[in-house]
């Protein structure tokens, strides 16, 4: 479906899209032709950049836009074309949907609770087909605090703290949350006669930094794969 790319992305896109051909469900009927064309096309280009697949590579450009940023005497953030615009917007939409470490802790915990019964759900259906069980997923294994920890560590803080830095001063109460938050959850996580810092801090990183960076190893080993193979007749 959707040739295996992004497709929970493609699929929210073509739901969305699907419902605006509805009876009275189309909020855009009073813009232009021109209009609609230019906000479809911005609404994919944000939606597909929620693929965390694409995270790494869209904070790299984030971090390279705080740096060479330009701002007006008046500290207004300057975007002159539409590549910087939609770079900011596909930011916007990630961040939103990276948000829940910045929500106070009750909420925070709500959405936590969620998503680990999600995985967990996930795990068993892995679990009951005989296949491998994706990290964080298994419910006999797992450390909701661990993961967490995790998941700010080197996915959400990274993130807001770059868009904290691009958007100085706004974001800086949502990111002083985060940190909070992440502070409450490492309290959390049970001491044991083992030192287990080594392992956490070497297993958390390493099962996130994976699943970004599959599709990348995937196409690398297999240049390397067709790289190996010999280009005449093999030898008698």
């Amino acid at each position: 479906m959707y040739n295996d790319a992004s497709v929970l992305e493609n699929h929210h896109l073509a739901v969305g899209f699907k419902l605006l051909q509805a009876p009275n469900c189309d909020i855009f009927q009073n813009l232009g032709a021109k209009q609609r064309l230019s906000l479809r096309r911005m609404v994919i280009d944000m939606v597909l950049a929620t693929d965390m697949s694409k995270h790494m590579n869209l904070l790299a450009d984030l971090k390279t836009m705080v740096e060479t940023k330009k701002v007006t005497s008046l500290g207004v953030l300057l975007l002159d074309n539409y590549s910087d615009r939609i770079q900011v917007l596909q930011n916007l939409v990630h961040c939103a949907d990276l948000s829940n470490p910045t929500k106070p802790l009750p909420l925070y915990r709500q959405w936590t609770d969620r998503i680990m019964a999600e995985f967990f759900q996930q795990g068993d259906r892995e679990r009951e087909s005989g296949l491998d069980i994706s990290p964080m997923c298994d419910k006999h294994t797992a450390s909701v605090e661990k993961s967490q920890v995790g998941f700010i560590d080197y996915i959400a803080h990274p993130l807001w703290e770059t868009w904290a830095d691009l958007v100085h001063p706004d974001a800086q109460d949502l990111l002083d949350t985060l940190e909070d938050n992440r502070e409450w959850y490492q309290s959390k996580i049970p001491r044991s006669p083992v030192d287990t810092a080594v392992s956490s801090e070497r297993g958390a990183p390493d099962r996130f930094q994976f699943q970004l960076a599959l599709e990348e190893a995937e196409e690398e080993e297999e240049e390397e794969a067709l790289e190996r193979e010999p280009s005449g007749s093999p030898d008698t």
